[in-house]
């Protein structure tokens, strides 16, 4: 069996979470977890790669319209430090998030999600649309 990607949209508040199809096609969103501690979201990330044979993780890199990293990266690779640190088996890949917050909020509306739901879904739909711009750019290299 293919080991498979887990794609992650890192907030302040909350991570959201995606997983690739076992052929590295597809993206689905997982969950959206609540951040509490470095340590609880790395237990709960590392049961997720787990339970799912998951041997790579891309990590959504907020960048502003010019190329230039955004203010929150430090903490984003701040975190990804100590997660390689816990999970060294895991490889690690940054991707270009540009405007996916943005998208996933227009799928929400085209999908008729109510503005008060919206809120629980945008960080797990930025998190399948960062995974599955990066399988699409794999191509068929992940086959």
């Amino acid at each position: 069996m293919r080991m498979r990607i887990l794609g992650l949209d890192i907030g302040s508040k909350t991570i959201g979470v995606a997983c690739s199809d076992a052929l590295g096609i597809t993206a689905q969103g997982i969950t959206t977890i609540q951040r509490k501690t470095a340590q609880d979201d790395w237990q709960r990330l590392q049961a997720l790669a787990t339970e799912r044979r998951v041997t790579r993780m891309v990590v959504g890199r907020p960048r502003h319209m010019n190329g230039e990293d955004s203010e929150n990266v430090k903490q984003i690779e701040a975190f990804i430090t100590y997660l390689k640190r816990q999970m060294p088996a895991m490889e690690f890949v940054y991707w270009d998030e540009r405007l996916t917050t943005m998208m996933a909020r227009q799928v929400l509306m085209a999908g008729g999600v109510r503005r008060e739901k919206r809120k629980q879904f945008v960080d797990k739909m930025a998190a399948i649309l960062i995974l599955q711009n990066y399988l699409d750019a794999q191509g068929n290299t992940l086959l």
